[in-house]
C-alpha cells in the first residue's frame, strides 16, 4: 500500500476536532450532551447499551472541550498522500486513491455552513440511476455531528455506522417512556427486546433505501436553482431562516422521491419510522402531511389521503422555494426576516 493510513486517519480526525471546536456550540445543551455521550462510546469502542457513569463521561467531555479551545481558530490541514497533499474538501481526488484501498472519505459543509469530515471502511460502491453510491461501515475518523447521509455532486455517501448510532439514539429515547406514537408503531415491527443487535441491523437496512431516496430527492429539488439556493443559504446562515429553507427543501425532496416510493411499497414500518423522525419544524410547515399520516393510522387500508397530501406538497414547496429565491433581489436588507415571514405564511394545512 502506498498510503500511510495512520497518518491520514490522524489528519482527518484533527480536522474533525477543528470542525467540532467551531460548531459544537450550535446545539442545544440537551442535544449536545447526548451527542457527546455517543461520541464517547464511539471513541472508546463501547456497545450502544454499555452503562456509562456521569464521572467518566464528564471528565472526558471536559478534556475534549479543553482540546477544542486550542483549535477554534485553526485552519483545516491538507490530507497527506504519497502523491502529495490534497485539499480536505477535494472528495473526488481523495477517493480516487482511497476507494481501491477499501476506504471512503467525505468532506463538505452542512447546516450553518458547518464542515463535516469522515473516514471509513468502504462496504459498497454501486450506481443508483445517475448517482454513484458509496456506503461505509466502520468509521475511523468522525466529528460530533456525523450525518448519516450526504450528497456531493452526483455521489451519495451513506454512513452505516452513523445511521446505526442515530437509530439507536431514537430507539433509546423511545424506550425510556414507550409511548404510543409513530416511533412506537415502527419499532413494534422489530424484536428489540429479544435481539437488540439483530433488530438494529434490520432497522438500518430498512432505512438505507429511505436515505438514498431522500438524497436523490434533494438533488431533484435543487434542479436548475442549486447555485442560487446555496447562495441564499449562505446569506442567511446561522438564522432561523436557514433552518426553514432547509426544512422546505427536505419537504420537497421527500415529496418528490421518498414518500411516493414508501407509499407505493406500503411497508408499515418504514412509513411509521419516516413520520417518527419527521422534525418538528418540518411538521409545523406541513401539518397537512402529518394529518394525512394520522388518517392512515386510523384507517390503514386506505392511503388516498396521504397520496393526495404528497402531491400537494410537491407543487407547494416547489413554488415556495422559488418565491424565497426572489427575495434576494427584492429585499437584500433584512433578508433572513423576509424569508422567515414568507415561510411562516406558506404553511401547508390539511384540506377539509
Amino acid at each position: 500500500m502506498v498510503l500511510d493510513f495512520n497518518r491520514l486517519k490522524a489528519t482527518v480526525q484533527h480536522n474533525c476536532h477543528i470542525a467540532d471546536a467551531q460548531h459544537a456550540g450550535d446545539y442545544t445543551l440537551c442535544t449536545y450532551l447526548m451527542k457527546m455521550r455517543e461520541l464517547y462510546r464511539w471513541e472508546q469502542g463501547l456497545e450502544y447499551d454499555a452503562p456509562l457513569t456521569n464521572d467518566e463521561v464528564g471528565q472526558w467531555v471536559r478534556a475534549r472541550e479543553a482540546v477544542w479551545e486550542t483549535l477554534e481558530d485553526s485552519d483545516f490541514e491538507a490530507l497527506p498522500f504519497a502523491s502529495g497533499l490534497l485539499d480536505p474538501f477535494a472528495n473526488e481526488a481523495v477517493n480516487q486513491t482511497l476507494l481501491p484501498e477499501g476506504y471512503i472519505y467525505s468532506g463538505g459543509l452542512g447546516r450553518k455552513s458547518a464542515p463535516h469530515f469522515f473516514l471509513g471502511e468502504l462496504l459498497e460502491h454501486h450506481q443508483h440511476h445517475d448517482y454513484t453510491v458509496l456506503i461505509s461501515g466502520r468509521e475511523y475518523a468522525r466529528d460530533l455531528t456525523s450525518p448519516p447521509a450526504m450528497t456531493r455532486g452526483t455521489t451519495i455517501f451513506v454512513r452505516k455506522e452513523s445511521l446505526r448510532r442515530m437509530i439507536w439514539e431514537r430507539v433509546q429515547e423511545w424506550r425510556w417512556n414507550r409511548i404510543d406514537n409513530a416511533m412506537g408503531r415502527a419499532l413494534a415491527h422489530y424484536p428489540l427486546d429479544e435481539d437488540l443487535e439483530g433488530a438494529l441491523d434490520q432497522l438500518v437496512d430498512d432505512q438505507i433505501e429511505t436515505l438514498l431516496l431522500h438524497e436523490v430527492g434533494e438533488v431533484a429539488a435543487g434542479q436548475g436553482i442549486e447555485q442560487d439556493w446555496q447562495a441564499l443559504l449562505m446569506a442567511v446562515s446561522g438564522t432561523r431562516a436557514e433552518l426553514q429553507l432547509r426544512a422546505i427543501r427536505d419537504n420537497l425532496a421527500d415529496a418528490l422521491e421518498t414518500l411516493p416510493h414508501l407509499v407505493e411499497k406500503q411497508q408499515a414500518q418504514t412509513l411509521h419510522f419516516y413520520f417518527a423522525t419527521y422534525s418538528s419544524m418540518r411538521r409545523d410547515l406541513d401539518p397537512g402531511l402529518y394529518g394525512a399520516y394520522q388518517d392512515w393510522v386510523a384507517a390503514p387500508s386506505g392511503l388516498q389521503s396521504l397520496e393526495q397530501a404528497v402531491t400537494r406538497s410537491q407543487r407547494h414547496w416547489h413554488a415556495v422555494m422559488r418565491e424565497a429565491l426572489s427575495l434576494v433581489a427584492l429585499q437584500p436588507d433584512g433578508l433572513a426576516r423576509a424569508v422567515s415571514e414568507l415561510v411562516d405564511k406558506q404553511r401547508l394545512v390539511k384540506e377539509n
